[in-house]
C-alpha cells in the first residue's frame, strides 16, 4: 500500500542490535574508525545527487572484511547482494520499532507523508437478477436466457431480469491514520462497497453517487492505483513460490515515488547537517533503486506476514500441492502490500487463518495505518475480541444499508439506544452481525415490559441518522473537502507503476520460468511428437515408397499432409496452458499490473523455440527415411515451412483460448476448428471437389497454404522430374494436378508468407481479447422470491411477520427519534 514513504514498499528498516539514533556529523568520536567514517561521508556528500541516491556507507559490508567502505547498492556483485538481502531481511523482526523510526527520521526534516480520506455520499448499487426459478442453471433456461439477451439486445423483448439493490444510499467517510472495520452479514454488500471505494466495480452493476479521495473525484486520477483491493478470491499461478509471486507484483507496480521521497529526504539532511543511521541508509537507498529492490520489498513483506518459513514453496492448485489455504490467503493480501496505494480495501482477508496470525497481520496493518496515515478498511466476518480491539472505526453493513458508521467507542451505545444491548460475555462483532438478524435479534431486546418486534434495517439506519455519529457525519460531508491540502504523491494519475520495457521484461522472466516449470509438458509433447515421427517412417518405409506413378505419388503427398496434422495437432496443447493462467491475467489486468501485449507477447516470442524443436523432431527423422527429394534444400525448406505452420498454429490455439476463456469452451471450438482445417485444406478434399458456397473456407484454411507449399518443394524436385508412359508432363506436376495443388514453384513463397501472417494475425487476435473481454463467468445471478420479499421490506421497513398482542418496538424506536430530536434543538437553541 505504499508509495512515496511507504513502508511496505520497503522505505527503510532498523536492523535489531544496530544503532537507534540518528546523531549529527559534529557528535561522532574521533577515533581512527570514525575518521574513516566521516571521510566516506563526506566523499558520498560530493557525489551528484543520483549517484548519492545509491551510494550507502556500511561498515563491515557483508562477504567483506575491509571496514568502513561505500557501496552501490545498485551495482553489487550476485554474492553482495543475496548477502545485503538477507542482513537487511531482519528488519521486519520488530516492525512497530522501525516505524517509529522511519517516522521519526522524516518528521525530523519536516517531510510530510501523503494520506487519503475516502468520502463516499448518497453510493446506491443495483445489480440485475432472475428471481426465482428461472435462475436456475437448467438447460432450457440456459438457452432461454441466451436467446433473450440476444433480443433485449435487439430491443425485441423486454428485459425480464429485475434490479436488485444491492447497496442503498450509503454515506459515510474513512479517515486516514484510523482502521476500520467493515462488519455485516452474509450478503450485506461488503464486498460490493469495498469494490466500489477502491474503483474495481464491475460494470454489469449499476453505480449512483459520489466517491472522493481527498476532494477528487475518481476521474481525476486512477483510483485501481491509489488503492490497493484484496480480494477474498485467492487466484496464483501455481506453479510459481511464494517469493516469486509476491516479486512479480513489486516489479510491476514499481517504484512509484520512493526515489523522490529518498532524494528529499537526502538533500534536507545534508542542510541540516544530519547524518542517517548507515544500516537504516543502505536499506533505504536497495528498496528504491538498483535491480534488488522489487526483492527487498519482497523480503519485507513476507516477514511481516509470516510467510518467510514458506517463501520458496510453490503457491500450487487443485492439480498441485502447495501452500495450505490460509498460507495462500496472505500471499492474496501480500501480492497487495506491495501495490502504490495508500488505501488498502482488503475483504475477508482472515478466511483460513487462526486467529493469532490474524491478530499479526492485522496489528502490523495498524501499525504502518497509524503511524505513516494509511488509510484501511478491512472486512471480517468473525473476529476474535483482541483483533477487534486494534481497529478505530466501525462500518456495520445490513441488507445494503449503513447501521452504523462511526469510532467503535459509541457503537454499543448507539444500540443502546435503541433498544438492543450486547451481554456481558458476548463477542461485540458477533453482537453487531446478529442484532440486525431476523433470527437472533430478539435475545437483545432489552425493553423486557413490551412486546418484541422486528425492527428492519430501514429503522436503524434512520435511527442512527439522529445519533450524534450520525449527524457528525452529515456536518462533514456538508463541507467539501479542501483539495489544497492534498499531497501530491497521494493519488496516482499515471496507469501503471513502471515503464513498459521493465513491464515487459518482468513478463517474460515470468514466462520463462513457467517453461521451466511445466518442463514436463513440452517434453512430453516432444516425446509424443518423436513416437509419431518413428512410427509414420515405418508406415512410409523408403523402401516401400517408389516415384514411379500418379499413385504412388498419392502416397507421398499423404505423407505430407500427415506430418503438417501432426505439427498442428502438437499446438493443441496451448490451449489448457492458456486458458489455465487466465484468471490470475484477467485479475492482474484488472489491477493495473501490466498491460495486455506485455503479456501476450512473451507467450509468443518466448515459446518459438519450441515450434523450432518441433519442427526438426519430425523433419529430421522422417524426411530420409521416407524418401522424400534428396536435396538438401529442400530438406530446409520443408523444415521452415513446419516450423511456421507449428508458430501459426499455437497461435491460432492460443487465440481460441482467449476467446472462449473457459477449458471445456475452448476445447471444443478448438477441435472443431482442426476439423474444419482438415476438411478445407485440400487433401481430403480437392480443390475441384469443394462446393462453391464452401469455396471461402478452402482459401481461408491455413493448412490449404502448407498442404500447397509442401506439396510444391517436394513435387517439383528431381526426383519427380521424370515422364512416364502416355505423359509429357513431368511426374510431380502430374501429381499436383491429380490433386488439384498449384503447379507453380511461387506457392512455396505464397505458403510461408501466408502461414507467416497468419501467425501475425492469430497472435494480434489473442491480445486484442486479452485487451477487451473480461472473464469468463457461467454463474447466473439468481434470487429467490422471498429473499427478494425481504430485502424490499429492510428498504421500505415494512413488517412481514405480526406479533400477537401489546405494542411493538417499532412504535417504541419512533418514539425514542422524536425524543432525540427535541433534545437536540433545545441543545442549538441553549447555543
Amino acid at each position: 500500500m505504499d508509495d512515496a514513504g511507504e513502508i511496505h514498499r520497503g522505505f527503510g528498516g532498523l536492523r535489531r542490535g544496530g544503532s537507534s539514533n540518528a546523531f549529527s556529523r559534529s557528535s561522532h568520536r574521533a577515533d581512527e574508525h570514525d575518521d574513516e567514517e566521516a571521510l566516506r561521508w563526506a566523499a558520498l556528500e560530493r557525489l551528484p545527487t543520483r549517484d548519492r541516491a545509491r551510494t550507502a556507507v556500511l561498515d563491515h559490508f557483508p562477504g567483506r572484511d575491509d571496514g568502513v567502505r561505500a557501496v552501490d547498492v545498485g551495482r553489487l556483485a550476485p554474492g553482495e547482494r543475496a548477502a545485503l538481502l538477507r542482513r537487511v531481511a531482519s528488519v521486519a523482526d520488530d516492525h512497530g520499532r522501525f516505524l517509529a523510526r522511519f517516522k521519526e527520521r522524516v518528521d525530523r526534516v519536516g517531510i510530510e507523508l501523503p494520506t487519503i480520506e475516502v468520502r463516499y455520499e448518497n453510493l446506491c448499487v443495483e445489480a440485475e437478477a432472475y428471481v426465482g426459478s428461472r435462475g436456475l442453471p437448467t438447460i432450457l433456461h440456459t438457452y432461454a436466457n441466451v436467446l433473450e439477451g440476444m433480443a433485449n439486445s435487439l430491443h425485441i423483448t423486454p428485459n425480464r431480469k429485475q434490479k436488485i439493490s444491492v447497496l442503498h444510499n450509503v454515506s459515510g467517510t474513512i479517515k486516514p491514520h484510523r482502521m476500520t472495520l467493515l462488519l455485516g452479514p452474509p450478503g450485506a454488500g461488503k464486498t460490493t462497497l469495498l469494490l466500489a471505494l477502491a474503483g474495481t466495480l464491475p460494470s454489469s452493476l449499476e453505480m449512483s453517487g459520489k466517491i472522493t479521495y481527498n476532494g477528487h473525484t475518481m476521474d481525476e486520477f486512477v483510483p485501481r492505483r491509489s488503492a490497493a483491493y484484496v480480494s477474498q478470491n485467492d487466484l496464483h499461478i501455481g506453479e510459481l513460490t511464494v517469493r516469486e509471486t509476491v516479486n512479480f507484483s513489486a516489479k510491476c507496480q514499481g517504484s512509484g515515488h520512493r526515489f523522490d521521497l529518498l532524494m528529499e529526504l537526502s538533500r534536507r539532511e545534508k542542510e541540516a547537517n544530519i547524518k542517517p543511521d548507515p544500516e537504516i541508509d543502505v536499506y533505504l537507498k536497495a528498496a528504491a533503486t538498483g535491480e534488488q529492490k522489487a526483492e527487498v520489498v519482497t523480503n519485507h513483506i513476507l516477514k511481516i506476514l509470516g510467510l518467510d518459513m514458506c517463501a520458496d514453496t510453490i503457491v500450487g492448485n487443485n492439480m498441485l500441492r502447495g501452500i495450505s489455504g490460509g498460507q495462500k490467503k496472505r500471499v492474496t493480501t501480500a501480492e497487495m502490500l506491495v501495490t502504490p496505494g495508500r488505501a488498502l480495501f482488503m475483504d475477508e482477508i482472515s478466511t483460513g487463518l487462526d486467529s493469532s496470525t490474524t491478530f499479526q497481520i492485522v496489528n502490523s496493518i495498524r501499525q504502518t495505518i497509524h503511524i505513516l496515515g494509511g488509510t484501511a478498511v478491512i472486512s471480517l466476518l468473525q473476529p476474535a475480541p483482541e483483533t477487534y480491539e486494534l481497529f478505530d472505526d466501525i462500518i456495520l453493513l445490513s441488507d445494503g444499508q449503513v447501521v452504523y458508521n462511526g469510532p467503535r467507542e459509541h457503537v454499543l451505545g448507539f444500540f443502546e439506544s435503541v433498544g438492543f444491548k450486547c451481554p456481558e460475555r458476548k463477542g461485540v462483532a458477533d453482537f453487531l452481525q446478529e442484532v440486525t438478524s431476523r433470527k437472533d435479534q430478539r435475545q437483545y431486546w432489552i425493553h423486557s415490559d413490551e412486546t418484541y418486534r422486528y425492527v428492519a434495517v430501514k429503522n436503524f439506519a434512520e435511527a442512527f441518522q439522529s445519533f450524534h455519529v450520525g449527524q457528525a457525519i452529515r456536518s462533514e460531508l456538508s463541507v467539501p473537502f479542501d483539495k489544497s491540502r492534498s499531497h501530491p504523491a497521494a493519488l496516482k494519475t499515471s496507469k501503471y507503476g513502471a515503464s513498459m520495457k521493465e513491464l515487459l521484461k518482468a513478463n517474460i522472466n515470468r514466462e520463462m520460468l513457467l517453461m521451466r516449470r511445466n518442463s514436463f509438458v513440452y517434453i512430453f509433447k516432444a516425446t509424443q511428437l518423436t513416437l509419431m515421427a518413428i512410427i509414420t517412417m515405418t508406415v512410409f518405409l523408403r523402401t516401400n515408397m517408389h516415384h514411379d506413378s500418379i499413385t504412388n505419388g498419392g502416397i507421398y503427398m499423404g505423407a505430407l499432409f500427415f506430418g503438417i496434422v501432426m505439427i498442428m495437432f502438437n499446438g493443441l496443447a496451448e490451449v489448457g496452458l492458456t486458458v489455465a493462467k487466465l484468471p490470475v491475467f484477467f485479475k492482474q489486468r484488472d489491477l493495473l499490473f501490466f498491460p495486455a501485449w506485455t503479456y501476450s507477447l512473451p507467450s509468443w516470442i518466448i515459446k518459438t523455440p519450441l515450434s523450432l524443436l518441433n519442427a526438426s523432431i519430425w523433419v529430421f527423422i522422417t524426411y530420409y527415411v521416407i524418401g522424400f527429394d534428396p536435396n538438401v534444400e529442400r530438406l530446409f525448406r520443408q523444415f521452415l515451412l513446419l516450423l511456421v505452420m507449428s508458430e501459426t498454429a499455437s497461435g491460432l490455439f492460443r487465440f481460441i483460448a482467449g476467446l472462449a476463456r473457459n477449458q471445456i469452451v475452448a476445447n471444443t471450438i478448438g477441435s472443431f476448428f482442426l476439423l474444419i482445417c482438415m476438411l478445407t485444406g485440400g487433401f481430403v478434399l480437392s480443390r475441384e471437389n469443394v462446393k462453391k458456397w464452401w469455396i471461402w473456407g478452402y482459401w481461408i484454411s491455413p493448412l490449404m497454404y502448407a498442404q500447397n507449399a509442401i506439396s510444391v518443394n517436394e513435387f517439383l524436385g528431381d526426383s519427380w522430374n521424370k515422364t512416364i508412359p502416355g505423359f509429357k508432363e513431368p511426374l510431380g506436376r502430374l501429381v499436383l494436378e491429380s490433386r488439384g495443388m498449384f503447379t507453380e514453384a511461387k506457392w512455396y513463397w505464397i505458403g510461408v508468407g501466408a502461414l507467416l501472417g497468419y501467425v501475425l494475425l492469430f497472435n494480434a487476435l489473442y491480445t486484442i481479447c486479452l485487451t477487451f473481454l473480461k472473464p469468463f463467468d457461467s454463474n447466473q445471478q439468481t434470487i429467490s422470491e422471498e429473499t427478494m420479499k425481504i430485502k424490499q421490506a429492510n428498504l421500505t421497513g415494512e413488517i412481514l411477520e405480526e406479533t400477537l398482542g401489546g405494542n411493538n418496538n417499532t412504535a417504541t424506536l419512533g418514539k425514542i427519534l422524536q425524543m432525540r430530536a427535541t433534545v437536540n434543538q433545545l441543545q442549538t437553541t441553549q447555543q
